[in-house]
């Protein structure tokens, strides 16, 4: 699944790098831990959180995620917005909370590691 069918799906507003909405996104990862996102997560997984700030930028870069999807209603900061712009980082918003999107990516396919038959 893409990032666009999941924005279509989520209702989500796409707050930057509107260019990179057919990443793939190849599972999911919710946590607001960054040292727990950097030793758990993986490649193409959606990540939801709802840390605003832009050392998240660092960290989906780092793990090569597919995007990032922001919970409750929470908006990033400019210098955030700007920081995934020039990684190329989508950055959505919900105004659902963390468990509510997960159980919407769940139940269109997007599966965590343990799932996935991982962890």
């Amino acid at each position: 699944m893409i990032l666009r069918e999941i924005i279509e799906e989520l209702d989500l507003e796409v707050k930057s790098a509107s260019g990179k909405l057919d990443n793939e996104v190849m599972g999911g990862y919710v946590s607001d831990l960054l040292s727990d996102v950097i030793a758990n997560s993986e490649e193409g997984d959606i990540w939801v959180t709802l840390q605003i700030h832009q050392n998240i930028i660092a960290v989906a870069t780092l793990k090569g995620l597919s995007g990032i999807v922001l919970v409750n209603g929470r908006y990033p900061n400019e210098e955030t917005i700007q920081k995934a712009e020039i990684e190329g980082i989508p950055i959505m918003v919900s105004k659902l909370p963390a468990f509510e999107v997960v159980g919407r990516l769940h139940n269109l396919g997007i599966l965590g590691a343990a799932d996935a038959g991982g962890v």
